[in-house]
């Protein structure tokens, strides 16, 4: 009897307090070392651009990716080969946009660590291969992009030697992206892969440029990042569109939840770093990775440095008016890209050893004086958190432990006042993202 006590205790304390000293263990374990190493060796190929040489073996976008494909697949030796290593390629046709001036094979890198219990579904780190000058269209100049994006591509092979030293329920994807600055076709090319292979995709963290503390306007900040995320899924169907109207979800859609998981594991478990949620797809008029798995329907967020400096990002290397242009390493943080490294880390763990969301949450109460849930049973969920915050709140600021039930009430929270969601809670009390009520009831 007392056994059985301690283990209901035991697993009542982890629902409520979601604290997992592995979490601990995986942010101590993320080396700056390795990522400036990493950085170092994709900046060193010369130019890494998507359209640049395939032949040579030490310079272009084909010494590249064979490369992040042979580091993959060293830490899947490491792991007694936990990680499936391949690459996923697509044949573009010069002319498919201005900045394909010839046929290219837009090739990709994907390692992915199989789930024991959910193998199809799939949480996802990537960073971008490819590199670029001032002319998008040149293929040959010097481009090292250490930043831009050396730095999310090391993030994403240093989170994976990282995280292969444990089990997860879930699948994680590390992948290295090509042809993004030509258009997000590498991007497009995983989404329809995805979709082809009947992948559910919990989320993709697109990591794009994680090294620079030093910003053009002035402010230097090791611990500030953002967090973009659309509001809604540009798939929504017209009957939830005009539902958005009478019951709210403008900024409540599976991206944005995404979003909001991410801060709120960082206030819990970094609470040195400063997440900044920017309430946007992308930067004002620029695109990233993420969009092209948006465009498909997927949860998809992109994790980046706050403070930008333009004169290093896109930029053929020189000296103009006494200002040094280029993205060259001296301008990387290494640190900083580690602890962004970490971020993406923990968060992936997290939503790898959580359970499913529930796949419905209906809502009721309207004229009541109470709140009212109905949610879908998921299986390995030892219980559900009910969420709830203002209405003109970023965060979820409130939530209450309810137990393993399918149905709740809030007693004496009136419904018009705040926004809810409904979280799944696993045994060691990891949770899935939110999800905001998608149907309502009347009693």
């Amino acid at each position: 009897m007392k056994k059985l006590l301690l283990v209901f205790l035991t697993t009542t304390i982890f629902a409520y307090s979601q604290t997992d000293q592995r979490i601990y263990d995986i942010i101590g374990a993320v080396s700056r070392d390795r990522i400036e190493n990493d950085i170092t060796k994709l900046a060193n190929f010369g130019t890494r651009h998507t359209l640049s040489d395939t032949v040579s073996q030490t310079r272009g976008i084909g010494a590249a990716r064979r490369w992040i494909k042979s580091e993959f697949e060293k830490t899947s030796e490491a792991c007694n080969g936990c990680l499936n290593v391949i690459y996923q390629k697509d044949l573009v046709k010069k002319g498919a946009n201005p900045r394909i001036v010839k046929d290219v094979q837009v090739v990709n890198v994907l390692a992915i660590q199989k789930g024991t219990k959910y193998p199809n579904r799939y949480i996802i780190m990537s960073g971008d291969i490819d590199s670029r000058v001032s002319d998008p269209t040149n293929f040959t100049d010097d481009s090292p992009g250490a930043n831009d994006n050396a730095s999310g591509m090391a993030g994403t092979l240093e989170a994976a030697r990282v995280l292969s030293k444990y089990t997860f329920e879930n699948s994680i994807i590390y992948m290295g992206l090509s042809g993004e600055e030509q258009g997000l076709f590498g991007g497009g090319g995983v989404a329809q892969y995805a979709k082809d292979q009947g992948w559910e995709v919990i989320g993709i963290f697109n990591n794009d440029m994680i090294g620079n503390i030093t910003g053009v306007d002035g402010i230097v900040s090791n611990v500030d990042f953002r967090i973009f995320s659309e509001p809604v899924p540009p798939t929504e169907t017209e009957e939830q569109r005009k539902a958005r109207r009478f019951y709210g979800g403008e900024v409540d859609g599976i991206s944005r939840q995404l979003a909001r998981y991410v801060h709120k594991n960082v206030k819990q478990y970094m609470p040195e770093m400063n997440p900044m949620m920017i309430y946007r797809l992308d930067r004002f008029g620029r695109g990233g990775h993420h969009r092209p798995f948006n465009d498909a329907g997927f949860p998809g967020i992109r994790i980046m440095e706050a403070h930008e400096n333009y004169t290093q990002q896109h930029q053929d290397i020189r000296v103009e008016d006494g200002i040094a242009y280029g993205d060259v390493l001296k301008h990387v943080n290494f640190d900083y890209a580690a602890k962004l490294t970490a971020v993406n880390s923990i968060n992936l763990a997290s939503l790898a050893w959580a359970p499913p969301a529930p796949k419905t949450v209906k809502i009721g109460g309207i004229v009541q004086p109470s709140a009212k849930f109905q949610w879908s049973k998921v299986e390995g969920a030892v219980g559900y958190k009910i969420y709830w915050r203002d209405t003109t709140s970023p965060t979820w600021d409130y939530s209450r432990y309810v137990g393993d039930v399918t149905e709740f009430t809030l007693d004496g929270i009136v419904i018009d006042n705040f926004f809810f969601g409904v979280a799944a809670v696993g045994a060691d009390g990891f949770e899935s993202p939110v999800v905001f009520p998608n149907g309502i009831f009347r009693e």
